[in-house]
């Protein structure tokens, strides 16, 4: 028996590193942001208070992700709510989540492909005489307001929404719909006392994960952003492999803050879903 425990804690061993490894990173990162001349002080997090690239960057990486998870969420939800027969079928399903097999990198460059000033709908609008020429193409690929970085967010994420959802949606109670319709609810009252409830911590567990990600994310940036602004975490790479010593510390900084402000929204979003679980499941006690 303690010969086939000491075998189960081996074959554990390679999960359990790849749990510590991220942490030992985070921490590893959070001590080289905090070190300043071999002392332990808060010097390079001052410096980024300070550096208005990166308030510059840190708002439009919010900015961006908060508008392409919240496109997401509210067409997935959409989606859902109006294809849920469509979405029982295995086909069907299948057909939606499709996009999930392929990287982010590969949509940002079919999007790039798609709708940059040369690409393929620029090209089809002057072929077909309704544009001028391509250069007359709306710049929807590496623009300031990071266009290009949102659809491909979208056309990427929507599929995992659906995912999350479509659960929630199967075990709903169909009955539930009729006994709202037969008080003489409307639709959006079906929507609020019956969706509502059932959706709210799905949804924010759903946001939370789309909007880490997406603030986080580096190669979609990287290949649909532009030099100013950039996301986050273009620029903590380019501090970290640039041609400074100096600014290896502030991508540290840079990417500890990120994590602590996601940390802190998990915290929060967590401690509301819990408190809106617990009074639901009180309610039904009583």
């Amino acid at each position: 028996m303690k010969s086939f425990r000491t075998k189960s804690l081996w074959l554990l061993l390679p999960s359990l590193l790849f749990l510590v490894m991220p942490f030992y990173g985070l921490a590893n990162g959070m001590i080289q942001s905090l070190m300043d001349d071999g002392s332990v002080r808060l010097t390079h997090y001052k410096e980024l208070a300070d550096n208005g690239r990166f308030i510059s960057s840190i708002s439009f990486s919010v900015q961006t992700a908060f508008l392409a998870t919240s496109l997401s969420m509210v067409i997935g939800l959409v989606m859902t709510k109006y294809f849920y027969t469509y979405l029982k079928k295995t086909s069907s399903r299948l057909l939606v989540w499709i996009p999930m097999l392929f990287p982010h990198f590969v949509w940002g460059y079919v999007v790039l492909l798609l709708l940059s000033e040369s690409g393929v709908a620029a090209q089809a609008l002057t072929s077909f005489g309704l544009l001028a020429g391509t250069e007359a193409f709306p710049i929807w690929t590496r623009d300031p307001n990071g266009i290009g970085i949102i659809i491909t967010y979208v056309w990427k994420e929507l599929p995992l929404v659906i995912l999350l959802l479509f659960p929630v949606y199967a075990g709903i109670n169909r009955e539930y719909y009729d006994l709202v319709e037969t008080m003489g609810g409307s639709g959006w009252q079906k929507f609020k006392t019956v969706d509502i409830p059932s959706l709210t911590p799905v949804l924010i567990e759903t946001f939370l994960i789309v909007f880490a990600f997406t603030l986080s994310a580096y190669e979609v940036p990287a290949l649909l952003g532009t030099t100013y602004p950039e996301m986050a975490a273009v620029l903590s790479y380019d501090w970290f492999y640039g041609s400074s010593w100096d600014d290896r510390p502030l991508a540290f900084a840079a990417m500890i803050s990120i994590s602590l402000l996601l940390l802190a929204l998990a915290v929060v979003g967590y401690a509301f879903v819990n408190r809106r679980r617990w009074r639901r499941a009180k309610g039904e006690s009583l």
